[in-house]
């Protein structure tokens, strides 16, 4: 059965020591464990009730610089009707618990854990907790990214329950499950669910221009991030700038899944800003 975890919250009793989640930030990847999201470190946000926000990942310069990345809760009742204060902003929306009562250009959509929502720039879209439940959902925000003779992607409704995963060339263990067409090129991300079972890994340093956010929502592994084996478990997330090595070998008995945000399909730009 998949899992879709969430920050804890809370806060952990006096006697635990800081040094025990081994959270690191370094010139090319940050670590942040899921013990660090607690209720002090949570933000609200503007034209949102009922809101609160873990901001996990931002634009940095000389960091990861192209994307953001929240998990969000909303109490029943709350939700917004202007979620998005940049009009070129684009949204990938994974539901980890609740349910979203989702209003797209007009349109109501009822999204459970496991769905996921693709909305490009330019439309009109609220949220809203109905239900009697907290609303607890992953957001990945992008500024989309024209280019000569490309219109923004449509809107994507799908989920990781009806979605076949797509298994790595003779790896059947490590597959990938792909909310978007990785072959139209009016994306510019793709927010995916990586599984690895029985132990599979990547079995080499991938170092390449994407950045990344990578969220556990279940399992276990050894993560490499640059020249360190991290252990990583579910709601930790690893924030890796462009060209940080990284590979995995998956551990315990449960699958190993986390969801991927990387950018694509764009030339860099050759004068920095």
């Amino acid at each position: 059965m998949s899992t879709y975890a969430f920050p804890p919250g809370g806060l952990p009793p006096q006697s635990q020591s800081p040094d025990a989640a081994g959270a690191v930030f370094t010139e090319s990847y940050a670590f942040i464990p899921a013990d660090t999201m607690r209720d002090i470190v949570t933000s609200l946000l503007p034209g949102w009730s009922g809101t609160r926000a873990w901001i996990i990942a931002r634009p940095m310069t000389g960091f990861a610089e192209t994307f953001a990345q929240y998990a969000v809760e909303v109490a029943p009742g709350g939700g917004s009707d202007a979620p998005e204060p940049d009009a070129g902003a684009e949204a990938g929306i994974l539901i980890a618990e609740g349910e979203m009562t989702l209003t797209l250009d007009g349109e109501s959509h009822i999204r459970r854990a496991g769905d996921y929502t693709y909305i490009p720039p330019g439309h009109a879209w609220q949220v809203k907790n109905a239900g009697d439940a907290l609303l607890k959902f992953h957001w990945v925000r992008k500024r989309w990214q024209p280019a000569a003779g490309l219109t923004a992607p449509d809107p994507v409704l799908i989920s990781d329950h009806t979605t076949a995963p797509s298994p790595m060339p003779n790896c059947p263990d490590w597959a990938t499950t792909r909310f978007v067409d990785p072959d139209d090129i009016r994306h510019d991300m793709h927010v995916n669910i990586v599984t690895f079972t029985n132990g599979a890994r990547i079995p080499f340093a991938e170092t390449h221009i994407m950045e990344h956010g990578l969220y556990v929502l279940q399992g276990t592994a050894r993560y490499l991030l640059n020249r360190d084996w991290v252990e990583v478990g579910p709601g930790d997330f690893m924030w890796l700038r462009a060209y940080c090595p990284q590979a995995c070998i998956a551990t315990g008995d449960a699958p190993f899944r986390y969801l991927l945000y990387k950018d694509v399909n764009r030339h860099p730009e050759l004068v920095l800003p």
